[in-house]
């Protein structure tokens, strides 16, 4: 086996097609994304005799936190090859960029499943659980391949009564822009969002090049729902390699009565079957029961009213590479009691 950059966008995005579980964060353009950040990436690929059996996107993050390595939702593995093989690899490699870049640890956020042997993986190769996620270690999948009308059958009832009632409702009304203006309005609301949940909002910036970005290729959407042709609710989502993905949300409390966001994500949902997805991804998942005071739990059950199940990841994990690590992981302690999480 050998480990290389890939530099062809056509042979990464051939080989995510073929994979089943993988995200967006390791498109060619989630990397395109982060250069436009000014992050530094690698696209590293490993080969099996000459057959690409992994993708791994890696971005330089350099944040109050500290500066490391992270492999979001990755890498990406082939299903029929063997995960500790590949994990240490990858890991020879990374450690290498690491020593090259001077960073203090190494991060990977794997999308492979929640396991005793997945998670020993991590622990023989000296990884320890971070303090703290940057992205969903868990979502909430739906699988969209029957027609509109048996998934429809399928939502909790709750949910089925509330999208009928919306849209018996005439003063709401639900429209989709791929118009790169229009990011901005979606912007002003999230600010409002972050503040009444207490956590810090993505910038417009960020919106922006992320929106800009998956734009070329026609993989992004925004929702809108209104009322009165006040906005409501509104949506981020991006279509990538046969799935829809649930990015960003926003709602507003003054008509959260109104229950828009519900005839929103079907919408969005009916949206990723006419672009041929296979999966919907409601992005970000925590068991409601488990712990029923976590910021998402809330969120998560108005998920599951759509039907679909849970998919739990290998938790984030961190690689040391100095001291400095430490002094990451205390912040990310204090930030993680801040947000209740």
């Amino acid at each position: 086996m050998e480990i290389k950059e890939i530099q062809n966008k056509e042979i990464w995005e051939n080989f995510l097609l073929k994979c089943k579980d993988k995200t967006f964060l390791q498109s060619w353009n989630w990397g395109e994304f982060s250069k436009s950040m000014n992050e530094k990436i690698w696209r590293l690929g490993i080969f099996d005799n000459e057959e690409l059996i992994t993708v791994a996107l890696v971005e330089k993050k350099i944040a109050k936190r500290g500066i490391f390595l992270l492999i979001p939702h990755g890498p990406v593995i082939k299903d029929t090859f063997n995960n500790f093989t590949v994990i240490k690899i990858l890991t020879q490699k990374l450690k290498e960029i690491a020593k090259q870049e001077k960073v203090t640890f190494i991060r990977i956020n794997p999308i492979m499943e929640r396991n005793q042997e997945n998670i020993a993986i991590f622990k023989n190769l000296s990884f320890r659980q971070a303090a703290l996620q940057m992205h969903p270690e868990a979502s909430w999948r739906l699988n969209i391949e029957s027609s509109e009308q048996k998934l429809f059958d399928k939502m909790r009832k709750t949910t089925r009564y509330l999208i009928k009632q919306t849209q018996r409702n005439e003063k709401i009304t639900v429209a989709k822009s791929t118009d790169f203006k229009d990011v901005k309005l979606f912007s002003q609301f999230h600010d409002q969002v972050s503040k009444r949940q207490n956590f810090i909002p993505f910038s417009l910036d960020y919106l922006e090049k992320e929106f800009k970005t998956f734009s070329q290729d026609n993989e992004v959407c925004l929702f809108f729902g209104y009322h009165d042709n006040e906005v409501a609710a509104g949506s981020f989502v991006v279509f990538h390699s046969g799935i829809g993905f649930y990015h960003h949300a926003i709602s507003v409390p003054k008509f959260a009565k109104l229950s828009i966001p519900y005839l929103l994500l079907w919408e969005a949902i009916k949206e990723a079957k006419k672009r041929g997805c296979f999966l919907y991804d409601f992005w970000g998942f925590v068991d409601p029961k488990e712990q029923p005071n976590h910021p998402w739990a809330g969120p998560t059950l108005f998920k599951m009213g759509f039907g679909g199940e849970a998919k739990k990841y290998v938790k984030t994990q961190d690689l040391i590479i100095s001291k400095k690590y430490w002094l990451t992981y205390i912040f990310e302690i204090i930030r993680k009691l801040k947000r209740r999480l």
